[in-house]
């Protein structure tokens, strides 16, 4: 390390050390030592950086005292020209003593009343962190970028998020130069619009976090929690957390401009986390050895075409840049881009026009690979703001194809042209909504354009299963309700064929182990009435990209010999999760909550757990914020569940499987269910009740409480007395 560089880096944390100093000193002689400080309801890790890298639980005021005095002992004196060691250490230390104090600094301004300005994100709950997870394992999501401060010019700050949205690389802004900052350049060159909700920033992948050098500190100590919950390490174990955090979190941070003291001591810090900076500024010195971070760790890139592959290069992130023939950027970070109607050229289905999507095999000699065909006028026939009818029909051939396959490359429709620049999608089959926007229609997009990005994707994704695809559009209206009759018939009959699957008609499950780069001893059994705990993946998903991919994370699992067929235990499947669990797991019961239950890793869409006083089980779902009648919330739930760990009590639960028959087969079944959120409960209220009234139940729906009903074990339990509740009348769930 160069002495600019370390002298920048210590006096830097000196600065961030004496500032938290001095406010802890002001924030006890105002509230005392007792005020609670941290962040309760959004993380579960207290103040995350001090609990993973020091092991404090720090609750109050007070307990600041112990990490203040932490960041003070790892801080060396500033260096002079008598006194200088080109020691990379020391600055390490300034910049883990730079990210305790800042942690301090935005804890106690929390305590002061301080709310983040609109438009800013701020701390970074756990709930986020966990419903990103699935991203990051699956490649959908392949690194984090920090952006500090503004670019030079709009253009070049607009190009530099572009290219990385097109890498789906996630880009976090913060700090400022005299007031500007990247997100009014976001503003500027049309990104980000200014009223836009933070759910749509995040969809983008482009989070406005603060408009400090202090916010930095959120995406830091968001960072290191993934060790905690998908790493499963454990307090204090900061070795084992920062060796994560190098080797799992592809992420790097881009400084504009020349480096100031405060950003070379937050630069130190990602570092240690083993984040390499990359600097556009000709004055920055480049550190070069590796080891600390994967390759380099301080870098300069001042040609800012350049600038994107060199980050890319410098932590040797894996991403794969579409390339398909379209006039509009490709990447999923547009997926969750919205087309509002003032924005909107066109539109079809909903309420405005007859619109299906629908995929079907046929015989290879009937269709021609690439075959792109628009039966009707296409989108520049009507007037701007106007609606069309549409089907999309996609006709696949291939020697591995099933018929059981049709649903789920349909299903990924909604995926492939979502991330079409421009193109709005949502809905799936006879219920879909699509939106072009005006900037998409007058860059060239049109409605063939549809059959590109679903023949290339197809091949590129599905390649193991499909020959030849080709793709008919139409906006004929009596062409396409002719389509829409003729795929709801289809749609009957598919889903009366997956319905019918049932654990004891196969004699092979399906592993999922995408997320053991995250929970290492995690392995999803999916069977067909289990579908994974994330709720993407079921049975024929599972089959599916076996046939695609025969050594990747979803192996077939032969079930052998049964143990016992009420819990749902297998001595194949023993034996497969034993192996595969890296011999951490030696049995497992797919229908019990109690005795040897799944493991779980992070993603989950539900968490289920028991409450004693009611002799049942409630069940959450991550949307939900408040706290549960168990007195944790949703993220407190993930903490003692998540990991990988195998939890009896505890477990983490896709959706769907709520209303299977096999649900919590050996402990009751759905019978058990005594709590729930609102929103989930109307959610599934069908599937719930169907399986409801099979089991003799027509009116248990009734029965299940609500926020709205009790927030209390004990409420929940007199709630259910008051009801009548089934669960009340059984064995004792916890003997």
């Amino acid at each position: 390390m160069s002495k600019q560089v370390f002298t920048q880096v210590i006096r830097g944390a000196h600065e961030w050390v004496k500032r938290a100093e001095q406010e802890l000193d002001e924030a006890i002689a105002k509230h005392g030592t007792d005020k609670p400080v941290g962040w309760p309801g959004q993380t579960a890790y207290y103040l995350p950086m001090s609990y993973a890298l020091m092991g404090l639980e720090a609750k109050t005021i007070g307990d600041l005292r112990a990490q203040v005095q932490h960041a003070r002992e790892l801080l060396k004196p500033i260096p002079s020209d008598e006194l200088w060691l080109p020691y990379l250490g020391d600055g390490l230390d300034a910049g883990a003593a730079t990210m305790l104090a800042q942690e301090v600094l935005v804890a106690l301004r929390t305590v002061n009343g301080f709310t983040m300005p609109p438009g800013w994100q701020g701390f970074i709950s756990d709930t986020i962190m966990r419903e990103l997870g699935i991203q990051l394992v699956d490649g959908r999501m392949p690194g984090f970028a920090l952006l500090l401060g503004p670019a030079p010019t709009t253009e070049i700050a607009v190009h530099t998020v572009r290219e990385l949205q097109k890498r789906s690389i996630l880009v976090f802004l913060c700090a400022n130069r005299g007031g500007k900052t990247a997100r009014e350049q976001m503003y500027e060159g049309g990104v980000l619009k200014e009223d836009a909700p933070l759910k749509e920033c995040w969809d983008q992948y482009v989070v406005p976090v603060g408009p400090d050098t202090l916010d930095g500190i959120y995406v830091l100590n968001w960072s290191i929690r993934s060790a905690l919950t998908f790493g499963n390490h454990k307090r204090g174990e900061w070795r084992k957390c920062l060796d994560y955090t190098k080797r799992r979190i592809h992420a790097f941070g881009i400084a504009f401009g020349e480096i100031p003291d405060d950003w070379y001591a937050m630069g130190a810090g990602a570092i240690l986390l083993g984040y390499p900076v990359i600097s556009d500024s000709k004055t920055t010195p480049e550190i070069r050895p590796t080891g600390v971070t994967v390759r380099e760790e301080l870098v300069v890139e001042t040609d800012y075409e350049k600038l994107v592959p060199t980050c890319i290069d410098t932590r040797a992130v894996k991403v794969k840049v579409e390339k398909i023939d379209i006039p509009v950027g490709y990447a999923a970070a547009f997926e969750g881009e919205r087309v509002r109607k003032e924005d909107m050229q066109v539109q079809f289905g909903y309420k405005y026009s007859d619109a299906v999507e629908y995929v079907h095999m046929v015989d290879g000699s009937t269709i021609q690979d690439g075959e792109i065909v628009l039966d009707g006028p296409d989108i520049d026939t009507v007037p701007e703001g106007g609606a069309m009818p549409l089907s999309i029909e996609v006709l696949v051939a291939g020697r591995k194809m099933h018929r059981d396959f049709e649903g789920i490359l349909e299903r990924q429709i909604h995926r492939w042209t979502s991330h079409a620049m421009g193109f709005m999608h949502t809905g799936q089959r006879d219920q879909i909504w699509c939106r072009i926007s005006k900037k998409a229609y007058q860059a060239g997009f049109r409605l063939k354009h549809l059959g590109t990005i679903l023949h290339a994707k197809m091949h590129d994704e599905y390649g193991g299963i499909v020959d030849k695809v080709a793709v008919h559009i139409s906006t004929k209206p009596e062409v396409v309700k002719a389509k829409v009759a003729e795929a709801r018939e289809a749609f009957r009959i598919r889903d009366d064929r997956i319905a019918g699957l049932t654990d004891e008609s196969v004699d092979t499950f399906y592993s999922c182990t995408i997320c053991q780069s995250y929970a290492p001893d995690h392995v999803c059994v999916i069977t067909p009435q289990r579908l994974g705990l994330c709720g993407a993946y079921n049975w024929l998903d599972g089959r599916a990209n076996y046939e695609i991919n025969p050594t990747g994370p979803n192996q077939p699992i032969a079930k052998g010999r049964t143990i016992d067929a009420q819990k749902g235990e297998w001595e194949g499947v023993n034996k497969f999760v034993y192996q595969y669990s890296n011999r951490k797991i030696e049995r497992f019961c797919a229908y019990s909550l109690l005795e040897a239950p799944m493991t779980s890793c992070g993603c989950f869409e539900c968490i289920v757990a028991p409450l004693p006083l009611a002799n049942g089980v409630m069940v959450v779902n991550r949307e939900y914020s408040g706290t549960t009648p168990s007195g944790m919330t949703f993220g407190d739930l993930a903490s003692v569940t998540g990991g990988g760990a195998q939890t009896p009590g505890f477990v983490g639960v896709g959706r769907l499987y709520l209303s299977s028959p096999k649900f919590l087969a050996a402990d009751g079944g759905i019978r058990r269910i005594v709590w729930m959120p609102k929103a989930l409960k109307e959610a599934i209220r069908e599937r719930l009740q169907k399986e409801a009234d099979r089991i003799g139940e027509p009116d248990l729906l009734d029965k299940i409480a609500t926020e709205d009903d009790a927030l209390t074990e004990e409420e929940v339990a007199a709630f259910a007395e008051s009801k009548g509740h089934p669960a009340l009348a059984m064995a004792p769930l916890i003997g």
